[in-house]
C-alpha cells in the first residue's frame, strides 16, 4: 500500500519546531525526536514496529502515533497516475477503537511508564490506480497512495485507565465481548479484540465465564486512577 504521503503528512504536521526528524538512536531511525522523547508515526501494522519499541521503551519515552481515518474520500485514476476518473466519499466511518485491530499485537506495552498512544482521527484520501495489480476485492486497482486532508480530533493514552473512558456509562459493571459490542455499535470482533487489549494491558480484569464467554469488570486498582 502506498502509505509514505500520509506518514510524512502527519509527521510534519506534529513536529515542532525544535524537534530533531529522522533521527538516528541506535540502530533505529526514529521519525520524530523532541528532548528526550520519541515519536514514531504507524499508520498500519504495528506487528512491525512492536521490536524497535520494546527495545526503545526500555531507555526513552515512547509515543505512537496512530491516525484513523474518520472520513475519507476514494480517487480512482487512470494508469498514467494523473487522470482522475472518479472521486467518492467512503461508507466507512474509522472511530477510536479501530485501534484495538492494530494494538492487539502490541496491548502489554500500554503498562510500560514509558509508552504512551495517540491517536489523530484525520480526514484522507485514497488514492487507487487502475494498474490491474491489486487484489480480487478491489477488482484489480491497486493502492497507490494516502493523503492526509486535516487532522480533526486527537486522544493520548499515557497509562491502561485511560481507556476507561471508551467504556460507556450504560455498560454494565461485569459484561462480555457481546455486551460491549452492543453497547459501542462495534463489531462482535472488533469487541473481542477490544476486550483482548483492554485485558492484557490490565485495564479490565476476567471474574468468570458465561458458558465459553468470559466474563470481564474494570480492574479494581485502576478505578481511581488519574
Amino acid at each position: 500500500m502506498g502509505e509514505k504521503s500520509l506518514h510524512d503528512a502527519i509527521k510534519r504536521w506534529y513536529a515542532c519546531s525544535d524537534d530533531k526528524l529522522e533521527t538516528e538512536i541506535g540502530e533505529y531511525i526514529i521519525d520524530i525526536v523532541r528532548g528526550n522523547m520519541l515519536i514514531e508515526i504507524q499508520t498500519r501494522n504495528f506487528s512491525a514496529i512492536k521490536t524497535k519499541l520494546r527495545n526503545l521503551v526500555r531507555h526513552n519515552p515512547i509515543r505512537l502515533v496512530h491516525p484513523i481515518a474518520q472520513k475519507k474520500w476514494i480517487i480512482r485514476v487512470d494508469i498514467d497516475g494523473k487522470t482522475i476518473l472518479s472521486r467518492r466519499k467512503s461508507p466507512i466511518k474509522g472511530r477510536v477503537e479501530d485501534l484495538f485491530s492494530e494494538l492487539v499485537y502490541i496491548p502489554t506495552m500500554v503498562k510500560n511508564p514509558n509508552f504512551s498512544l495517540e491517536v489523530l482521527l484525520i480526514r484522507s484520501e485514497q488514492i487507487l490506480i487502475n494498474d490491474g495489480q491489486g487484489s480480487w476485492r478491489r477488482k484489480g486497482w491497486s493502492i497507490h497512495d494516502q493523503r492526509l486532508l486535516n487532522v480533526v480530533s486527537r486522544v493520548t493514552f499515557s497509562n491502561p485507565s485511560n481507556f476507561h473512558a471508551l467504556l460507556p456509562a450504560a455498560l454494565s459493571k461485569v459484561f462480555t465481548s457481546r455486551d460491549l459490542a452492543k453497547a459501542l455499535n462495534l463489531s462482535l470482533n472488533k469487541a473481542r479484540k477490544m476486550a483482548y487489549c483492554l485485558r492484557h494491558m490490565g485495564a479490565v480484569q476476567v471474574v468468570g465465564k458465561r458458558g465459553q464467554a468470559l466474563i470481564y469488570t474494570l480492574a479494581q486498582e485502576l478505578m481511581h486512577t488519574p
